[in-house]
């Protein structure tokens, strides 16, 4: 018996594709045609005896407007998917005298009734719904040409399809020498010519699905009306599709709960004093949502219940300098939110004995239950990430450099974990130092900043505009010079001070001056114009350290 693809073009203007899988499944013939005859010639040698023949090509169609039921009840199905059909019906010149595909039938001697149980016959193919369930797919290939696709996307989408279809099918060289054809082709009409074999073969396979496990495919429509037949969207599928479209309605809520989520972790960053560089935030797109729910592992889902199981629809990034800082941000958050997992990957990469990815990732929830993956990295943690994300998951490496490539990511992963730590040393260092020479024009952010480092040596550093901040504070209080404010912190206890404030996180040089400017001047450093955003949250601090 042979399985035979037409991929069949509604004109003979147009180029057909044929395809021949033998008893075995392997590939045996491969080639683009134009007329009726032609591909009656091409095809006589496999339709002579038992066969099976899967016609990408409308049958049936007897209704005058709209599309047919078939169409219609695969589109349900399959919409999500991107792999709808196009109407069918009588209005148009296509189909106004009965349809291409029953001429082929007739003229190859064919029966088209799937209920058939004739020895030669051809059945209603799709392509695109049979490579969404016959290879997991989330969404079509985008190989066909269309507005705002290139020849170099529409390549690369094609040669995942052959990808795909080489697990399944044995080929030969008539295989190779096309997919030669499509890695060198210049122009899309060079693509267009092998796209119609590529899913001639997707066709020929459906006949053999078809002809070996009825049981698993779906006729949509009736003989009578206008078929297609498919194989079935599983359980897997459905539960995959029913998730995205419930993403897709949450979605919207989820990107005002995300920026919630980065208000509240930026106060919080800023409330403890913690040097960060920036603070960011996202909802999952709906599309990165259906990519990740798609996934599977050896052909089963990776995700049972992608709504429950995919961790990061609600996504905060903190980018940090050292990572030493990355400590305080994970210490901090953990104080305030509710911490449901905790993973070091840059730990766990280092277990195991190799550098790569690096960062912090949280779990977090707030009182109304609404969860956020939170991740924080250094800068030249997010930088290798980034850089790799875009080579390797969003780029096409050759796989001649994939060896190659992956050795210098890995080069690169531990020349940064180096620059991370001599930062964190510079730092440290930094902390010791002292600027004693009194400032004639008020105190600038960096001379205060030199200056606290070593009052609080033991303190972290904070951001560069809440020292911008704060140095603006001093001259309301008449602090306009370094020995000035030396005299104002000599009047406060600093080991009693902390010890009533029992900080919960490690507090930032301009926490600590804070609190202590708080401390000497009471109610007059709350009532400064400068603190009008959060004389509240003052007063409540001025009551822990005089209560």
């Amino acid at each position: 018996m042979h399985f035979v693809g037409i991929d069949l073009a509604w004109g003979e203007r147009q180029r057909t594709g044929l395809a021949v899988l033998d008893a075995d499944g392997r590939l045996v013939h491969l080639s683009s045609v134009h007329t009726d005859e032609e591909i009656r010639d091409a095809l006589a040698p496999y339709v002579d005896g038992p066969c099976r023949v899967g016609i990408d090509a409308p049958l049936v169609v007897t209704n005058p407007t709209g599309s047919r039921i078939a169409e219609q009840e695969l589109n349900r199905d399959f919409r999500s998917f991107e792999a709808g059909t196009h109407p069918s019906n009588t209005g148009k010149p296509e189909f106004a005298n009965g349809t291409r595909g029953a001429r082929i039938c007739r003229l190859l001697r064919l029966d088209m009734d799937p209920r058939s149980g004739r020895e030669r016959r051809a059945i209603e193919v799709y392509p695109h719904p049979a490579t969404v369930v016959l290879f997991g797919l989330r969404k079509t290939f985008k190989y066909k040409d269309k507005r705002g696709r290139t020849i170099d996307s529409m390549r690369g989408e094609l040669l995942q399809l052959m990808d795909h279809l080489e697990r399944i099918v044995p080929t030969g060289r008539t295989w190779q020498a096309l997919r030669a054809d499509v890695e060198a082709a210049t122009r899309k009409s060079e693509l267009g010519r092998a796209e119609d074999q590529v899913d001639a073969v997707v066709c020929a396979y459906v006949a053999l699905f078809a002809e070996r496990w009825p049981e698993r495919v779906t006729t949509y429509g009736d003989f009578e009306r206008g078929y297609i037949v498919t194989p079935t969207l599983d359980d897997a599928h459905a539960a995959i599709r029913k998730a995205i479209e419930e993403y897709a309605r949450r979605q919207p809520r989820l990107a005002v709960v995300a920026d919630e989520y980065v208000a509240l972790v930026t106060s919080v960053l800023d409330e403890a004093g913690i040097n960060y560089l920036s603070v960011t935030g996202r909802a999952k797109s709906v599309e990165s949502f259906a990519t990740k729910a798609a996934r599977t592992d050896d052909g089963v889902p990776a995700y049972a219940d992608p709504l429950r199981e995919i961790t990061d629809q609600v996504g905060v990034r903190v980018i940090t300098y050292v990572r030493s800082d990355v400590t305080a941000v994970a210490d901090v958050l953990g104080a305030q939110l509710s911490v449901l997992d905790d993973r070091d990957l840059g730990q766990e990469t280092a277990s195991e004995g190799r550098f790569g990815y690096a960062s912090r990732h949280l779990l977090v929830s707030r009182e109304d239950g609404t969860v956020a993956q939170v991740q924080v990295r250094t800068v030249l943690q997010h930088a290798w990430a980034e850089f790799e994300h875009d080579i390797r998951y969003k780029g096409n490496v050759p796989a001649e450099h994939a060896r190659d490539f992956d050795r210098r990511f890995t080069l690169a992963a531990g020349l940064l974990e180096l620059a991370d730590q001599e930062f964190t040393t510079i730092r440290e260092r930094l902390r010791g130092a002292s600027v004693d020479e009194p400032a004639t024009d008020g105190i600038s952010p960096r001379e205060l900043a030199a200056y606290l480092a070593g009052q609080y040596a033991d303190a972290e550093w904070s951001r560069p505009d809440h020292y911008a901040w704060i140095a603006g504070l001093l001259p309301e209080l008449g602090v306009t010079t370094l020995a000035e404010l030396g005299d104002v912190l000599g009047r406060v206890d600093g080991g009693a001070l902390v010890a009533k404030m029992d900080y919960r996180y490690p507090p930032g040089a301009v926490r600590r001056l804070d609190d202590a400017l708080l401390a000497a001047f009471g109610d007059q450093y709350v009532d400064l114009p400068g603190n009008a955003h959060r004389r509240g949250l003052l007063r409540t601090r001025l009551e822990r350290m005089t209560g």
